[in-house]
């Protein structure tokens, strides 16, 4: 019957010298582990691959606000406590891009743009529609007769294709906003949605029509012929106005 174990596995298990006997963390190995790593060393004890309790343990410290260094000397000194040599590179690389998947989530949320494409945060445009609800309010007018959300879908069932390539996609979505920020150089909040789409908050002025034509021809030159692109109106009511920001943003 052959061995559930991987070869990473045994390899883990012959570097920390166990001749293949899995045990269990000690007590004073235990005391001895820097915060975050008790999964780690109960995978390592067990023989078993600590790739995974390694990712988790590089999220959790990336949000406890750790640095990548400080996080890599908590896995060493894992390794350490429990009598092996240095961490494998599957198990650092796995903290690693944990930690800067975590970090960099971190980051798009405080921010109020995304730093590869430019386009403002759903968060950022939503309190913005918020603050123009309350000016009308103020001013005694109606949202629904001032502003309106231009909505631009790359991808989808009648949108093109959208690539499925990460960092591609991000350029696709810069260059949209790029384009975007040209017709509407005002005060107008430009943000990213759901995959392939991008919401601008507006003004509805006499110029809106011809700007939005215009809009679809810089699409054109993009090679996003495919794009939709549409004016959704907005409702009286901020709770129902930021609703249907979420149901566009999609």
């Amino acid at each position: 019957m052959r061995s559930g174990r991987t070869s990473f596995s045994r390899r883990i298990a012959a570097d920390l010298r166990w001749s293949g006997r899995e045990r269990r963390v000690t007590e004073s190995e235990r005391q001895s582990l820097p915060p975050r790593f008790d999964a780690v060393a109960e995978a390592l004890a067990a023989g078993e691959s600590p790739v995974a309790a390694c990712a988790v343990a590089g999220r959790a410290l990336a949000w406890d606000g750790a640095s990548l260094g400080e996080a890599l000397s908590g896995l060493r000194e894992t390794w350490e406590a429990l009598g092996g040599a240095a961490p494998d590179f599957a198990a650092v690389e796995a903290l690693s891009v944990a930690w800067s998947e975590a970090t960099l989530e971190f980051l798009h949320d405080v921010s109020c743009e995304d730093p590869l494409t430019g386009l403002a945060s759903l968060p950022h445009l939503r309190t913005r529609l918020s603050e123009v609800y309350r000016e009308a309010e103020r001013l005694g007018t109606s949202v629904r007769r001032t502003h309106a959300l231009v909505v631009v879908q790359v991808g989808g069932s009648a949108g093109g294709d959208v690539p499925t390539d990460g960092f591609t996609r991000a350029l696709r979505l810069a260059a949209l906003a790029d384009a975007l920020r040209t017709v509407f150089a005002g005060e107008e909040v430009i943000a990213g949605g759901g995959a392939g789409r991008v919401v601008a908050l507006v003004r509805r002025t006499p110029e809106l029509g011809e700007t939005l034509t215009l809009t679809r021809l810089m699409l054109e030159d993009l090679g996003l012929s495919g794009a939709r692109l549409w004016l959704e109106g907005l409702p009286d009511g901020v709770d129902a106005g930021v609703r249907a920001l979420s149901e566009v943003a999609r």
